[in-house]
């Protein structure tokens, strides 16, 4: 926001549901359409709307109202968003206002609302049908498919010049934003942060290493369609330069879902690697990837689970929260700590009971994160 006091998810719905969806309605042309307020996940950075009308194809009306990020930032996703649409890749094309813009900024009461509109993914996603895979189809053209959509974007952001452009990964992820956002009871998980960053300053940038990613690429962020396995992706707020290993890192942390509770070690191992395998075809039948940079993947999951970490913090910060530790937190923290590899999947530490959990950890009473706005 552009001025005024914090405002908190309650009161924008409010506002919204007085001043701003009848100048979206109006921007956007949805006359006629019923639209419906989708609850929100865990951080709630937008008021997101489902907008449905008979006999034409449905959309997704998304209101923006944090203050971390500018109309710039928004302008360089939805451009992005854009750029992939045009060359073939699966995502969910953002709808230009009936002024032929991507983004349209209101101001209310000194407060600076960011609304787009996208078209949906056709399908559901894989929650959505109690991840059961389309009948008659194995699984592993799911996960085929997974890699090649993401391999087909990661080829096509090999070509992509941004207009708007978003940010680099080392514009956030740096040693003062971390001091700032991770509480002082965590003076080794900062050290640790810090040591993880230094390593990736020392990797390779190049057109065929990084570029714009997903930056959340999971099945949380994209719809199947069960008719033809088809995988429609959508939600690239967090999409920023990377390395395109952490995308694909992303990928093999969503993979442990299908085998979190096998309680043999070596079944979930030779599992992980068949199905990063199937993963790696469908992805290198779009774009390549050099060994070098696919024998970084454990280094890269600790990357992945570094973002998890600050994601956390980040929504307490913006909620208002009081900084806890609850067990997944604590688990993503120790792993970092103690240097355990592979998201601790392979190793003592993991329980095919209670998955991906540990015991708690305090936060010092009152501690807050410094103001990372």
């Amino acid at each position: 926001m552009t001025g005024g006091d914090r405002i908190n998810y309650n009161e924008v719905v409010k506002i919204s549901d007085e001043y701003l969806l009848p100048l979206a309605t109006e921007l956007f042309e949805l006359e006629g359409y019923n639209i419906q307020l989708i609850p929100a996940h865990e951080g709630r950075r937008n008021l997101v709307y489902s907008c449905e009308k008979k006999g034409i194809d449905s959309k997704i009306l998304r209101i923006s109202f944090l203050p971390d990020r500018s109309g710039e930032d928004f302008l360089g996703e939805l451009e992005y968003i854009r750029y992939l649409f045009e060359h073939r890749g699966s995502v969910s094309d953002v709808v230009s206002s009936k002024k032929g813009n991507l983004l349209e900024k209101i101001t209310h009461n000194n407060h600076s609302f960011f609304i787009c509109l996208f078209h949906k993914a056709k399908g559901k996603m894989l929650v959505e049908n109690n991840y059961q895979y389309r009948e008659g189809a194995p699984i592993t053209e799911y996960y085929y498919n997974s890699g090649k959509v993401l391999g087909r974007l990661h080829q096509i952001s090999k070509g992509y010049t941004p207009i708007h452009r978003r940010y680099s990964f080392f514009d956030k992820y740096n040693a003062l934003y971390i001091d700032k956002l991770i509480p002082e009871s965590f003076p080794l998980l900062k050290e640790k942060l810090v040591e993880l960053l230094n390593t990736l300053q020392g990797l390779e940038r190049s057109q065929e290493t990084f570029g714009m990613n997903h930056f959340d690429y999971n099945d949380g962020n994209y719809s199947i369609d069960f008719d033809t396995g088809q995988i429609t992706v959508y939600d690239f707020e967090n999409s920023c330069y990377c390395w395109y290993m952490f995308d694909l890192a992303g990928l093999w942390m969503s993979g442990v879902g299908w085998i979190q509770f096998e309680p043999d070690v070596g079944k979930r191992k030779k599992f992980m690697d068949d199905y990063f395998e199937t993963v790696l075809a469908g992805y290198r039948s779009e774009t390549k990837i050099e060994d070098s940079m696919l024998d970084k993947l454990p280094l890269f999951i600790q990357v992945n689970i570094m973002e998890n970490i600050v994601d956390t913090f980040e929504v307490m910060h913006h909620t208002g929260e009081e900084p806890t530790c609850d067990e997944e937190l604590s688990y993503l923290i120790k792993c970092l700590e103690d240097d355990i590899p592979y998201k601790g999947f392979f190793h003592q530490i993991y329980s095919c009971e209670e998955p991906f959990e540990y015991e708690e950890r305090l936060i010092a009473s009152g501690e807050k994160s410094k103001n990372i706005d």
